[in-house]
């Protein structure tokens, strides 16, 4: 998710370094707590705890969590700054604290609602820039769950490497999907905004291919 124009005063700074400090600090407590929070809630931890098999239920969801927390979240927020760095605008990631703490408190519930953070871009962008960066994270999240899903179809032979790659295709697609809802401050919002005729495809792209991997749709 990229928000533009919303950064503070002084975290403002014209882009010098690839990444600052402040910036992977805050990569690094999110990608940790959404690994911990997936991890949690797919395996159900809490209501499974008396079973003779939790940790290895936990570990196996653990780097599930782990890769599509890395591939899904991470590239996705890496697109959208580096497609704004090419427009020589400000951008850096910053986690919500409390979108994190949100995440940890629902899993433990039984179901999932995080919000991790966004890149925040400041400087002298155009609209069809800004559309552009918007979708580039979506776009990121469509081009890794195809990978998965062209491998799940590849393979598709019940086991559980064949489990894995279409659950982590599910959940690339997924994030996609969600994404491009036209819900402020939803990416979906500034593309629509943009270009009605790009996030129609897209869109219509990102849920074909989510049912697929869902299993909704059959090739």
């Amino acid at each position: 998710m990229a928000n533009a124009f919303k950064v503070p005063p002084d975290q403002y700074r014209p882009p010098q370094r690839a990444f600052s400090g402040k910036e992977l600090q805050h990569i690094a407590i999110s990608i940790t707590a959404i690994t911990l929070i997936f991890a949690i809630s797919f395996s159900d931890l809490v209501y499974n705890l008396s079973d003779s098999d939790v940790v290895e239920q936990f570990l196996y969801w653990l780097a599930i969590a782990a890769t599509v927390t890395i591939l899904g979240f991470l590239l996705h927020e890496m697109a959208h700054k580096f497609v704004a760095r090419r427009y020589n605008a400000w951008a850096e990631f910053r986690m919500y604290p409390m979108g994190l703490l949100l995440g940890f408190i629902t899993a433990l519930l039984g179901f999932t609602l995080i919000a991790p953070g966004a890149v925040y871009i400041g400087g002298n962008i155009t609209k069809e820039q800004y559309g552009r960066i918007s979708l580039a994270g979506p776009a990121t999240n469509i081009v890794i769950g195809s990978i998965f899903l062209v491998a799940w179809l590849l393979l598709n032979d019940g086991s559980l490497l064949s489990d894995s790659l279409n659950i982590m295709a599910v959940l690339s697609l997924m994030l996609a999907v969600f994404n491009l809802l036209p819900i402020p401050p939803l990416d979906g919002s500034k593309v629509l905004k943009w270009n009605l005729p790009i996030y129609i495809i897209v869109m219509a792209l990102a849920v074909f291919l989510f049912l697929v991997s869902w299993q909704v749709i059959a090739l």
